[in-house]
């Protein structure tokens, strides 16, 4: 899917084609094929082989600077099912005429821009609407770590009453989720570092143009991705110890009902012994009694009774 917007006298316009695409336009690339990725060849002049590179599901966060555009690669939150999260590779180019966006779905990173409803955000302000989408890209993580840790809370309520299999593997894909959004904030974070080292870069103002502005932006967005790597590092530990913690517990509660069962055996295995000796084939106190089966019943409850005395003083019944 290829989408052009451009703003005019302050209005974003969204039914351009790609053709007539012109200076100051974000071209949006959503699952393209390849026919699409000559197209923004041709329009942009960006090789075809480096745009495909937006679309490599493993493709690390970093930026490549060449002579005619800047090539950014960032690494933004998707949420994949109602307790598992992912990230995505996302392509940001930016060449003097354009700024093209590169990825393999559509997020909510980007609709916010698709949409037209992130503030003071211009196409034809190319680094501002970098920075933009970093700044959005931290903002979602954050939500994201906030959905997690209300998650988190309500497995740990769940898991009190009812230690069932299906919450320790929900636990499992937030551990995992965790996992994938440091390694993309830490990344992230190195473009962002990189990126504020280049506007002293005299060479690439014709492509990236940094106002006062635009580096205040910048300067918070890192602020935003480094305390998104702090409630990352700290929820990971949360969920680590939980984990831990319950993995205890139902190793506890295990050895409780074994040495329960095994009290009963204990218990069981008294009167079994007495009867199993008053069924032999041999002569036997009380066999000619009239009372001696209600005899050997008592018995075998009165030993019974001092078997489950002597567990309950040990303390193991």
């Amino acid at each position: 899917m290829l989408e052009v917007f451009k703003h005019n006298n302050g209005h974003l316009e969204d039914d351009l084609s790609i053709a007539t695409a012109e200076k100051g336009s974000w071209i949006n690339v959503v699952n393209p094929d390849s026919d699409d990725l000559q197209i923004v060849s041709m329009v942009t002049e960006i090789p075809t082989d480096v745009l495909k590179m937006a679309l490599d599901t493993e493709e690390r966060s970093r930026v490549e600077i060449e002579d005619d555009y800047v090539f950014v690669v960032i690494n933004i939150p998707i949420i994949l099912e109602t307790d598992s999260y992912d990230t995505l590779p996302l392509g940001v180019f930016i060449t003097p005429d354009f700024i093209v966006t590169v990825c393999l779905q559509e997020t909510d990173v980007m609709k916010a821009f698709t949409q037209n409803k992130y503030p003071l955000f211009y196409t034809f302000k190319k680094t501002r609407f970098l920075f933009q989408i970093l700044f959005r890209t931290a903002t979602l993580f954050l939500r994201y770590l906030q959905q997690i840790n209300h998650r988190t809370d309500d497995i740990e309520s769940i898991l009190r009453h009812s230690m069932r299999n299906r919450e320790f593997f929900m636990l499992l894909e937030l551990q995992k989720s965790l996992t994938f959004f440091a390694s993309a904030l830490r990344g992230n974070g190195a473009v962002m570092e990189k990126l504020l080292r280049l506007r002293r870069n005299q060479s690439l103002h014709h492509l990236l143009k940094l106002y006062e502005e635009d580096e205040d932006l910048l300067e918070d967005v890192i602020i935003e991705n480094k305390q998104a790597i702090e409630m990352v590092e700290m929820y990971s530990n949360i969920l680590m110890n939980m984990s831990d913690t319950f993995a205890s517990i139902i190793s506890n509660n295990l050895n409780i009902v074994m040495k329960f069962l095994a009290s009963i055996t204990i218990i069981l295995s008294v009167p079994t012994t007495i009867f199993s000796l008053w069924g032999v084939n041999v002569p036997l106190p009380f066999q000619e009694n009239e009372w001696g089966f209600f005899l050997v019943i008592t018995i075998a409850m009165i030993c019974s009774a001092v078997a489950v005395a002597l567990l309950w003083m040990k303390k193991l019944f």
